[in-house]
């Protein structure tokens, strides 16, 4: 069977299967994840689902909808931890969570990260976030807030950074030559390596640690034991 044939299979076969807001939802990221921002569309993803783009309206009345949608899809994946568990493992298991959602999702963090998630979930998840910094600070609501704050811009500095910034982004159309940059700027040269992707998690984590310590919270007992973090349960903002 040609391409051609099977596409028009695969879309055929797409058709056949009944239209929900979860299946346009789901087929949108995908097609965010392959195409980027810039090359999402409603006609494309009616295209994908098999139907016409219009149909896509009796669900969604427009693109900014559906990516609304997304938004609120990708809220729902971030995970707490329960309300029984000690405050600094529930903060540190958010703030990882919501970097392990961005980072799956590279080409859309950029539209969520900005978004003012004023939708009914955005509100419950701030709401849920803002409590753990209000358990934090007990007596000072500004510092709650403020630090809450500051860990939002962290976090979604670090994301955006890890996910499409520094090592992925724009670069000089004439890079300084690395000799140069070793015999002029050995500080720039020796500090190159922890730039890596593979330094980021440790980087991150040493971020979040210094926020614990603002907020007055022990270090954590299984910092140098990923599993033991692994093993704890986890439960949905929904």
């Amino acid at each position: 069977m040609k391409s051609g044939q099977k596409t028009k299979a695969r879309r055929a076969a797409a058709a056949r299967v009944p239209l929900s807001r979860e299946r346009i939802v789901a087929e949108a990221l995908v097609q965010i994840d392959r195409d980027g921002l810039a090359g999402f569309s409603t006609r494309k993803l009616g295209e994908a689902l098999g139907v016409q783009a219009m149909s896509l309206y009796h669900h969604f009345p427009s693109k900014a909808h559906v990516l609304d949608a997304v938004v609120e899809h990708l809220i729902d994946r971030i995970e707490f931890l329960p309300d029984s568990a000690p405050l600094g493992d529930r903060l540190r298991g958010a703030m990882r969570s919501y970097r392990r959602v961005a980072l799956s999702h590279p080409r859309f963090f950029p539209h969520f990260a900005v978004h003012r998630m004023n939708m009914k979930a955005g509100i419950r998840f701030i709401d849920h976030v803002m409590r753990l910094f209000n358990e934090a600070c007990p007596d000072d609501a500004e510092r709650a807030v403020r630090l809450f704050r500051v860990a939002g811009y962290y976090l979604n500095g670090a994301t955006l950074d890890e996910a499409m910034g520094y090592g992925r982004g724009p670069s000089a159309q004439d890079p300084a030559p690395g000799e140069w940059v070793a015999r002029e700027h050995p500080a720039v040269a020796a500090a190159g390596r922890f730039f890596a992707p593979s330094e980021h998690e440790k980087t991150f984590e040493l971020g979040m640690e210094i926020l614990m310590k603002e907020l007055g919270l022990p270090a954590e007992a299984t910092a140098k034991n990923p599993n033991a973090r692994a093993a704890k349960v986890s439960r949905r903002t929904r």
